[in-house]
């Protein structure tokens, strides 16, 4: 028997997976979510079924060879992954949305009500015994992928907002290197004018204050990040409204 659901409209990638999970998360005892590019191993689907009868709730499926990606994506990727776990990110290194799950871990997974998912750092978050199989990653077969690289981007960029104040905690460290560097300034230009050794020119002005100008209005916009997220939990809309379902 083939099942399905079909949304109202694209929700995003995220909420497909939720909504298939949730849909039918009282009929199965455990499920795979896999990419329908069938670039995954489905022969590590037998692995994490064993990993599942060992006492496994979550399997993830863990790239061990890059070798099938683009220099670029392969640099990129890892660099992501080594960028979440910096920020203390509960995130498994070279997994993306290929695991197994028990039927519990979705029961949990079902008290996370934020809209900005992020499955890959909510499933570890939420603990549980778990197992990693290990596969090769093949090239695809046929057409090309809708994740561009503008979506990869902020594919991480949702990851890391989501889960992590890190970026505004890096704005302060700014903000104190910036007084530093201000006050380093401000005796340069005092011992300068008490010596006589002032220069004329707009450049030693000009420099100073489009740095800091530059730097307020990206902590603005950070700052504004975190605002409009706070302002999408609020509103408690639903992540995604299902059409209808085959076989459901």
């Amino acid at each position: 028997m083939i099942l399905g659901v079909k949304l109202s409209r694209n929700y995003g990638h995220q909420s497909a997976i939720l909504a298939g999970l949730e849909h039918f998360k009282r009929q199965f005892d455990c499920f795979i979510t896999i990419d329908a590019d069938l670039q995954d191993d489905t022969s590590a689907i037998e692995h994490m079924l064993e990993k599942y009868k060992e006492g496994a709730l979550v399997v993830y499926g863990v790239r061990d060879d890059r070798s099938s990606d683009s220099w670029f994506k392969r640099v990129t990727a890892e660099s992501f992954y080594k960028l979440m776990a910096l920020m203390g990110i509960p995130i498994v290194f070279n997994h993306a949305d290929f695991r197994l799950m028990d039927r519990r871990i979705l029961d949990e997974l079902g008290n996370f009500r934020e809209v900005n998912m992020f499955l890959r750092g909510i499933i570890p978050l939420i603990g549980f015994k778990s197992d990693k199989v290990y596969y090769k990653r093949a090239e695809r077969a046929a057409g090309e992928t809708k994740y561009s690289l503008v979506k990869m981007v902020l594919f991480a960029w949702n990851g890391i907002t989501s889960f992590s104040t890190f970026p505004m905690r890096l704005v302060l460290y700014f903000g104190i290197l910036n007084c530093m560097l201000a006050m380093f300034i401000i005796s340069y230009i005092a011992f300068s004018y008490f010596f006589g050794y002032t220069v004329p020119g707009w450049t030693s002005t000009l420099l100073p204050m489009m740095f800091f100008n530059g730097f307020n209005m990206i902590a603005l916009g950070l700052i504004g990040e975190y605002v409009g997220k706070i302002y999408e939990e609020v509103k408690g809309r639903p992540r995604y409204i299902i059409e209808k379902t085959l076989n459901g």
